[in-house]
């Protein structure tokens, strides 16, 4: 759509001296995808103990052009299909959940980059269109102070994935006015000199992404880096989309946006099966001695968390295509629509995790050893399902308030 306009543009903008992916297909992203995942599975366990993507790791996404595999083609990126929002990460997810995670969100950025101005844009692309962004997403935790040419940011934000290997960082806000209420909600585009990494990511599961706390104190964002995310408000709109129109950057992340990182969670389960599986077809019982693939409650569990993946890839899957196909038509999700497809966020990752526990008790005593991969799945499955967007309560309950009449008001969703 637009190509000639697009690619104009990109030959207007893109710097001579980088890389440009603008040629590559839906389908040969899955490929280069798939041919990551046994360098992912051989660097996992690094991975898990640096806290960090290692540098190979890192430079062989970079290599493949994935991690901009959502970014406008004018910058050199990719820019496919929506569905490949959960997709990509769901395949590199069988290499390395936490790579995965990571990169779902550093592709993300990219594609929500396409809402900001152009000299914003340019600022972080113009001379690599490679950079990557990490983020801080809850408003609460930083405050903007309204100066001449911008705004003065304060905050400190906490689960920063991949700010490590990041040059820049996205970070919400709110803005009071003079009687201390809130009357705006911002994103603000950082360069890395401008915050604090605050070494905290000591956790339980999803050690390798890194999603250290960041801080910032009373530094200058310059107005064309701030981003108003109060869509509500009378003749809102998002400066970027004017040269961007792919219908792709107007798919809005508060309705599938946790299906990128539900993707790669969700292929952490599907491998936790085939490890499974594998290990029970060559073992018989420690006890009995009996074959424990011929043992009934054994393919009972099996069936089901089996059943319990698919059905959690499938519907998230399918509510990214959903959300592909009405932005093409020119329609757009309301309230309603999105806190429709956030609970089926949260319900198909409820689903997810019921099968690595299931997999888990199956796997008994086995599955508490650190020389099997099974209690990393299983600590990461637990450790991701802390994730907001993952919460049942949070997301089912606007949901059914919603739907049973009540009144559900958000100003950025």
């Amino acid at each position: 759509m637009n190509a000639p306009q697009t690619l104009s543009l990109r030959h207007k903008k893109f710097p001579a001296h980088a890389k440009s992916f603008h040629d590559v297909s839906y389908e040969e992203a899955k490929a280069r995808a798939y041919a990551l995942v046994p360098l992912l599975k051989e660097h996992v366990e690094l991975t898990e103990k640096t806290t960090y993507l290692p540098e190979v790791v890192v430079n062989a996404i970079h290599e493949s052009g994935l991690f901009r595999y959502q970014q406008p083609k004018m910058w050199g990126g990719m820019e496919v299909d929506f569905r490949g929002f959960m997709e990509i990460p769901y395949i590199l997810g069988l290499g390395c959940p936490s790579t995965a995670w990571v990169f779902a969100n550093m592709a993300s950025h990219h594609r929500q980059l396409a809402q900001w101005s152009m000299q914003a844009q340019e600022d972080i692309l113009g001379n690599d269109p490679d950079a990557l962004i990490a983020s801080g997403i809850a408003y609460v935790q930083g405050q903007g102070k309204r100066v001449d040419g911008g705004l003065l940011l304060t905050g400190q934000w906490a689960f920063s994935s991949g700010v490590d290997i990041s040059s820049w960082n996205m970070l919400a806000c709110t803005i009071k006015d003079e009687d201390n209420k809130v009357v705006d909600w911002c994103m603000c585009l950082v360069p890395k000199d401008d915050y604090e990494i605050i070494d905290d990511w000591q956790t339980l599961g999803m050690c390798g992404t890194g999603s250290r706390t960041v801080k910032a104190t009373e530094i200058f964002v310059p107005e064309h880096r701030v981003l108003s995310m109060h869509i509500h408000k009378p003749g809102f709109h998002f400066p970027g989309w004017k040269t961007h129109t792919n219908p792709m950057f107007r798919v809005p992340n508060s309705s599938v946006g946790g299906n990128g990182i539900a993707g790669a969670m969700i292929a952490n389960a599907q491998t936790m099966l085939d490890e499974t599986i594998g290990w029970i077809k060559s073992r018989s019982s420690t006890y009995t001695g009996a074959k424990m693939s011929d043992i009934p409650s054994l393919q009972m569990k099996i069936a089901s968390a089996g059943g319990k993946i698919d059905a959690a890839y499938t519907w998230l899957l399918s509510n990214c295509i959903e959300a592909e196909l009405t932005y093409k038509a020119g329609k757009t999700f309301g309230v309603e629509d999105k806190l429709k497809y956030r609970r089926n966020t949260a319900m198909g990752m409820k689903m997810a995790n019921e099968a690595v526990d299931i997999l888990h008790e199956l796997l008994g005593a086995n599955g508490i050893y650190d020389k099997h991969s099974f209690q990393r799945m299983f600590r990461d499955a637990h450790a991701s399902a802390g994730h907001f967007v993952f919460n049942l309560d949070a997301q089912l309950i606007p949901h059914g308030l919603k739907t049973l009449g009540g009144e559900f008001k958000s100003p950025t969703m």
